[in-house]
């Protein structure tokens, strides 16, 4: 028997957060490093807008779902591309998701970087845990490599 795969759901507050984040994104103000991510919906074909923590590691970028296997993630694995957005400045790219085995280095340099704000989405697996610790939760955390195209 399988269970659904993990997702976190934002409380009423945490919502109004991002999307406040979102609009500050939109206006040209970055907290701590944010942007608004834009995907088409793999249903609706409309854009979806989410606030993200874009991630870089040994010179890549990369967006990780702290909150697991959210609707962002569904659309990023049918669209494979998005854009990244802080205020006029606008970055398509495109998305490749990676394996478990790959998230490693990435997860734990997110978590040092961005544990302020995601320690409670990871379930007690913080940055200083083990190997064994953060790969047994990676299947729960989606990460895409991202590549600007424009």
């Amino acid at each position: 028997m399988s269970s659904a795969p993990y997702y976190l759901k934002a409380s009423p507050l945490g919502t109004w957060f991002n999307g406040l984040v979102g609009k500050l994104a939109r206006h040209g103000v970055s907290l701590a490093g944010s942007a608004e991510l834009s995907v088409r919906g793999r249903k609706s074909g409309e854009m979806q807008r989410i606030p993200v923590n874009p991630h870089t590691y040994e010179g890549e970028r990369y967006l990780v779902s702290a909150r697991g296997h959210s609707q962002w993630v569904r659309n990023m694995r049918a669209a494979h591309e998005g854009e990244l957005r802080v205020g006029r400045k606008v970055r398509p790219f495109r998305a490749v998701e990676l394996p478990d085995a790959e998230k490693l280095p990435i997860l734990r340099t997110y978590l040092e970087r961005w544990d302020w704000q995601v320690d409670k989405f990871f379930a007690g697996v913080t940055a200083k845990s083990s190997d064994a610790e953060i790969l047994a939760a990676a299947s729960d955390h989606p990460v895409f490599r991202i590549t600007v195209t424009g």
